[in-house]
């Protein structure tokens, strides 16, 4: 087992929706010996995938890491380039013949590519190949920007596997290039993890996040559970475990 698997099975184990599976087999298993604990689980995990799927948690969670408002003109003027983080592929895409970005991955290019048309900054992707594939999504990335919006990347970054490499190895190629403060694209409950990790580098950033949250209650329906809600308090809970992994890991 490789060490990239192991994490992804440690994580997912200690996320939604499996870790409230584990809690509801382990207070079925318990049930017969110790029913007031496999109650108090049985509860618990239902409780948590009810709020946990709403879109009101969901939102709240996701509010919890924003920590920039949307750019404006004025934040532009004084960086030297764009940088686009990677957010996943979809492999051997029948459709494309081949390994194509996410929709998360297409978001953030749009809105990269938007920024650029309206500063003029040069555009630098990043995105390795963690899961195998073909293509990284580095090389994916330059791909779409320079046939779908006709705004080809300078730089290319495609060994990067996790945020932390993300960091470094752009920071190296934009040294090079005398660049000291990026608009760093990515989405807004990305961001409290990413920022710290490109200063750590010796970049400045201006947070440039997409997608931000509402924490508002405007219909009935924002409180019922959908696949959606759990996915977007999967990803904040997902930010926050990375945040304290980073931290614990720093400390060694």
């Amino acid at each position: 087992m490789t060490a990239g698997l192991a994490t992804n099975l440690i994580a997912a184990a200690l996320l939604p929706p499996l870790s409230l599976v584990i809690l509801l087999a382990a207070g079925l298993i318990v049930h017969r010996h110790r029913p007031r604990l496999a109650m108090s689980l049985i509860l618990l995990s239902t409780t948590a995938l009810y709020a946990l799927s709403t879109p009101w948690v969901g939102g709240l969670l996701q509010k919890s890491l924003e920590i920039s408002r949307p750019v404006t003109p004025n934040d532009l003027e004084t960086a030297g380039a764009i940088v686009v983080l990677g957010s996943g592929r979809h492999l051997d895409a029948a459709e494309y013949g081949g390994d194509t970005l996410n929709g998360r991955s297409l978001e953030r290019l749009r809105y990269a590519a938007l920024l650029h048309r309206a500063s003029g900054l040069p555009i630098l992707v990043t995105g390795g190949k963690p899961g195998g594939g073909t293509l990284a999504e580095g090389r994916i990335m330059q791909h779409v920007l320079s046939r779908e919006y006709g705004s080809p990347p300078r730089w290319i970054e495609d060994n990067a596997l996790t945020t932390w490499d993300n960091a470094r190895f752009s920071a190296a190629l934009l040294k090079q290039g005398g660049v000291k403060r990026i608009v760093l694209v990515t989405h807004a409950w990305h961001l409290r993890r990413a920022v710290p990790l490109f200063e750590a580098q010796g970049l400045a950033v201006v947070p440039a996040g997409i997608q931000f949250s509402s924490t508002r209650i405007d219909s009935p329906l924002d409180v019922l559970p959908t696949p959606a809600g759990l996915r977007d308090s999967s990803f904040a809970l997902h930010e926050w475990l990375g945040i304290l992994w980073y931290k614990l890991r720093a400390n060694f």
